[in-house]
């Protein structure tokens, strides 16, 4: 099922950013599953342009710390989304406001990697992401219950991605 995109909610996302690092520029959402049973699986499609680096000269590539930032905003954006729509059941008791709260104090990446298969620039006309959220389960970690996801990530610009990761995500429940 596809959800779409949300103008709106993605310019309320990417308000925590800089206005020179909101590389993310659309986003469409689709649920695979459904949310009554195990929750669904999420994904989101989305449009990125970097026009010039947030922190360094231009290395003339898209690198590590890009992949990172595009991931951050591609999974606020699906999160935001999803709760908004209901359609993951380990979310069902969030809010929008709760995601707004939680966004970033609450939220971190546990384990990361990322792949560089060929030269990807990034800039001029922009690039392509894909995020999937493939499982969600709750664990109770030191000071309380976390919600673990599980993702897999891929930027191009062309058909083939250029680059791809896994990343692991905690939320506190």
């Amino acid at each position: 099922m596809e959800l779409g995109g949300d103008d709106v909610l993605l310019e309320r996302v990417l308000r925590v950013y800089k206005p020179h690092c909101r590389y993310l520029t659309s986003a469409t959402v689709t649920v695979k599953g459904d949310p009554a049973d195990e929750g669904g699986q999420a994904s989101v499609h989305g449009r990125l342009h970097i026009p010039e680096s947030c922190y360094i000269d231009d290395t003339g590539h898209f690198n590590a710390v890009e992949f990172n930032i595009c991931f951050n905003q591609m999974i606020y954006f699906v999160l935001a989304k999803s709760i908004k729509e209901r359609v993951i059941r380990a979310f069902a008791h969030w809010t929008v406001d709760d995601f707004w709260e939680r966004q970033l104090p609450d939220m971190f990446i546990v384990d990361f990697h990322s792949s560089f298969r060929e030269h990807m620039r990034g800039r001029g006309s922009g690039f392509w992401g894909e995020l999937d959220v493939v499982d969600v389960f709750q664990r109770d970690w030191g000071n309380g219950p976390l919600l673990f996801l599980q993702t897999v990530c891929r930027f191009g610009e062309t058909e083939r991605a250029a680059c791809h990761g896994k990343v692991l995500l905690a939320l506190k429940a």
